[in-house]
């Protein structure tokens, strides 16, 4: 229920923000392609920075292994995260480049492709149709978002999750984790 919950949470947050970002580019003077771009980078980035504190606590609570028989609850692992490391780049906002990289990216790409394709290919009248249109370039924009933001979904996983080496930091920036993480496993 909390998965489906988030999920809803970041739908509105993407598509509302991606909607603001649109109006606000419709006065400049991009061409539309690059304004939906332009738009879904904007919007990636705002989730992110929304939504990385609450995936902190996620990844912390999935990872402590010896709270397996008592699981303290959401704000609790917040509050001891602060308490520890603070609000920064170590604590409550550990992994932000990343996770700015992953949200950003996707709705770039996702956004970008979905409204530039969609207006390439001819809507069809049949409304059965027109909703496979719609749904296969939703799948295509949502496979090529998602292959070209793996990178950063594993860099923020590794920054955030447990590191290999309990009290030595091996992942701390977003690009030189997916440096290590290509260089020692391919």
């Amino acid at each position: 229920a909390t998965f489906s919950i988030q999920i809803k949470r970041n739908f509105y947050l993407q598509f509302f923000t991606f909607e603001q970002y649109k109006k606000l580019l419709g006065y400049a003077s991009l061409p539309p392609g690059l304004a939906f771009a332009v738009a879904g980078l904007g919007s990636g980035l705002t989730e992110a920075v929304v939504v990385n504190p609450f995936e902190v606590v996620k990844v912390s609570l999935q990872t402590n292994r010896s709270a397996f028989t008592e699981q303290p609850s959401s704000f609790v692992q917040a509050w001891q995260i602060i308490k520890t490391d603070g609000l920064g780049f170590q604590g409550l906002n550990k992994g932000l480049t990343a996770t700015l990289g992953r949200h950003g990216v996707f709705n770039m790409v996702y956004f970008g492709f979905y409204f530039n394709v969609k207006s390439i290919l001819p809507v069809n009248k049949d409304p059965n149709l027109e909703f496979l249109r719609k749904f296969g370039i939703g799948l295509v924009s949502g496979t090529i978002a998602s292959i070209i933001n793996i990178p950063f979904d594993v860099a923020k996983s590794r920054i955030q999750g447990p590191q290999p080496v309990p009290g030595e930091i091996k992942y701390r920036t977003c690009f030189k984790t997916m440096a290590t993480v290509y260089k020692e496993e391919g």
